[in-house]
């Protein structure tokens, strides 16, 4: 598969790419009403960093104990549940008078089901595209994500302006409304890919499988860590800019698509191979200037270029894929999705916590910093190694 127009004729893509790109504009409208409702009412940017990204931490839990469950539930309906139970949170979110404890754990249980959604969602991207049309169908869904994160923060912005942090909240509610008649309409009814019920304990024997060989493992870091600490650095956009978080954002978001394009379009696999490395420390050098507190040009000049740094995750992802059975694909990437959106979450709360006794500038200068030195520490590793590259093992286990 080499065009889009190839990848947009294939059926089922097009309803699993809007709905994917839908629920992108919902979560980043919504989100950024929900972090400005959380600040303005409590002042903390901790706080407002969790608002934001405080679902991706209950993806950990997600990963510990539901990824199981991803191989094992229908595709189509579980799309489409977790859409809608998004819808339902979010609206109760734009409640006045909703106190901030309820707010947080409607966060938990949004992430609880996205960490189930997103092995789901793209476990059936690897059944409607061969496995060589994994990268540019993913890559283009990243492009979509661009884009809508770039509309629904301005779009947010605009909202929290022009109404309120609730208008924005209710705004997104509609738009997973939307998101779950898409899959629901749009995609066709599939069986699971493995049967038996999904546990926890069987989550955690395949987690300890995944997780069993070296180069997956180091895979799984590369995609989890230096990308988590550099969205902890995002987290602060509303404490460092309140009145322009909306822009950095979608500065952020336009820098992101330029970089997935990139990688998934025109790169050839040999110049991939040896781009994951520099994008990855491209993703974090450019916040190491915000130790200086620039202005505004320079700072949305400095998130622009670094978030092109994101195309790095399509080139481990290919790599992952190489590696990981094809009965296991929605569990693998569910477990990447997870760990990954769960660093987010962690570092977030750490962006927090440091700005709170620093400033948000600092704070996002010494997440950078640590994020170049994890991206050089997983380099020097993968050179250390002198085990083979390991090719995709055939399962002998049958599905319990």
């Amino acid at each position: 598969m080499r065009s889009y127009r190839d990848l947009f004729r294939t059926p089922e893509y097009t309803p699993l790419f809007l709905t994917a790109a839908v629920q992108v504009a919902a979560q980043t409208v919504a989100g950024l009403g929900l972090a400005t409702l959380v600040f303005r009412s409590t002042g903390s940017p901790f706080l407002s960093a969790l608002a934001l990204f405080g679902p991706s931490l209950a993806q950990l839990l997600g990963a510990i104990a539901l990824l199981s469950a991803s191989d094992r539930l229908p595709p189509r309906g579980t799309l489409a549940g977790v859409a809608l139970l998004h819808a339902l949170g979010t609206a109760v979110q734009a409640v006045p008078g909703l106190p901030v404890g309820a707010i947080f754990a409607i966060l938990l249980l949004e992430g609880l089901a996205g960490s189930v959604g997103g092995g789901v969602r793209y476990g059936l991207l690897t059944e409607i595209l061969a496995r060589e049309g994994y990268l540019l169908g993913r890559s283009v869904m990243n492009m979509a994500a661009g884009l809508c994160q770039i509309a629904g923060f301005a779009t947010g912005g605009l909202l929290v302006v022009l109404l309120s942090p609730r208008g924005a909240l209710l705004t997104g509610a509609a738009l997973y409304l939307l998101a779950a008649l898409i899959a629901r309409t749009g995609l066709s009814r599939r069986a699971p890919r493995v049967t038996g019920r999904p546990s926890a304990a069987e989550t955690w024997r395949t987690n300890a499988r995944l997780w069993s060989s070296p180069p997956r493992r180091r895979l799984y870091l590369t995609l989890w860590i230096p990308n988590g600490l550099i969205v902890g650095c995002e987290s602060l956009f509303v404490p460092y800019a309140p009145e322009h978080a909306g822009l950095l954002f979608a500065c952020g978001a336009l820098g992101m698509l330029a970089g997935d394009t990139a990688v998934g379009r025109f790169l050839p696999p040999a110049a991939r191979a040896r781009l994951g490395a520099p994008l990855l420390a491209l993703l974090a050098a450019p916040y190491l200037l915000f130790v200086r507190d620039p202005g505004l040009p320079l700072a949305v000049a400095a998130v622009t270029v670094s978030a092109v740094g994101y195309g790095a995750s399509l080139i481990h992802q290919e790599r992952l894929m190489a590696l990981v059975p094809e009965e296991l694909s929605g569990h693998a990437l569910g477990l990447h999705t997870s760990g990954m959106l769960a660093l987010q979450g962690l570092s977030a709360a750490l962006a927090g916590a440091v700005a709170q006794f620093t400033s948000p500038g600092t704070a996002m200068a010494l997440l950078a910093g640590a994020s170049l030195v994890v991206t050089l520490t997983l380099v020097l590793a993968e050179g250390r190694s002198t085990a083979p590259r390991q090719a995709p093992e055939k399962d002998r286990r049958t599905a319990a």
